[in-house]
């Protein structure tokens, strides 16, 4: 079982980060000096994979202008001897094949991965969503993969949460393989605290076998009146098996403000060039 394509949607409107989002897509937010999208890309490139469709929608051309060649650009920074920036522009083309699909309505996270069954194919396949992005030492979508292919079943990232957090996500009801490696047998969509199943929660990253894509082509309007792929992975859980990954590592939702700037201080504290400065400015600021 070898996953070699991702998928990651990237077709919100970004209303909780707005007035930023009304013109710039929340994908492309700066965290410290790259976009957000572009650590997730390097996630999946990380964990082997080869292709990746980006699924957009109006207004987000600017992710398809960043993952390509900036030949005017390269050119002029060429000629002020600025080599290095010109290598780091274009080492974000290269990184990987990345390919776009619009979803031309919003109908949802299930619609969305739905309309990208020719891209992927009759293969496993990953799905990174856009908001998330994961620090750890092993990417998360590598342990996915790694334990995938191990049970040779579809694989999705999970974290304990509390029930201020639960009802937000999709509960789990699990039962113990090994180590952080979880059965799936049910799942759920933003439940009531007497609705959820467990306290673990499907967090941002999922690998699928392409079942999903003949059960989501059927599954009707769910929460929020949208397809949900939490209701696809459901009925794909009754039908095959599934596992849960208790990932290692942190995730930083940056879909909206705190999550946002937790993760451009975390990873600003990390970075060589601004972390011992932004340490020092910080306790400064302190200890005014």
């Amino acid at each position: 079982m070898k996953v070699r394509k991702a998928i990651i949607p990237a077709a919100g409107l970004g209303t909780r980060m707005l007035p930023n989002t009304k013109s710039i897509p929340k994908e492309m937010l700066p965290l410290v000096d790259k976009p957000v999208i572009q650590y997730i890309v390097e996630e999946a490139v990380s964990a082997g994979i080869e292709e990746i469709l980006i699924i957009t929608n109006r207004g987000k051309s600017s992710m398809e202008d960043y993952f390509d060649y900036a030949p005017d650009l390269e050119k002029a920074l060429l000629r002020d001897g600025k080599t290095r920036e010109c290598e780091t522009i274009r080492a974000a083309a290269d990184m990987a094949d990345v390919f776009y699909l619009r979803q031309k309505e919003t109908k949802g996270l299930g619609h969305a991965v739905w309309r990208a069954k020719s891209f992927v194919g009759n293969e496993p396949f990953a799905v990174l969503l856009g908001d998330d992005i994961m620090l750890s030492e092993t990417p998360v979508l590598r342990q996915l993969v790694d334990a995938a292919e191990k049970y040779g079943c579809s694989a999705i990232a999970a974290r304990e949460v509390d029930d201020a957090h639960i009802v937000k996500y999709s509960s789990l009801q699990i039962s113990p393989l090994e180590d952080r490696i979880y059965r799936i047998h049910d799942m759920n969509e933003k439940p009531t605290l007497s609705e959820k199943l467990s306290n673990y929660a499907i967090l941002g990253r999922y690998v699928l076998t392409p079942e999903i894509f003949s059960i989501l082509e059927s599954t009707p309007p769910g929460r929020n009146n949208e397809i949900q792929l939490t209701d696809g992975m459901r009925e794909l859980c009754h039908q095959q098996s599934m596992v849960a990954v208790d990932f290692e590592g942190k995730r930083y939702d940056t879909g909206n403000l705190c999550g946002y700037l937790e993760a451009t201080i975390d990873f600003a504290l990390r970075n060589a060039e601004v972390g011992p400065w932004l340490r020092e400015f910080m306790r400064e600021k302190l200890a005014d």
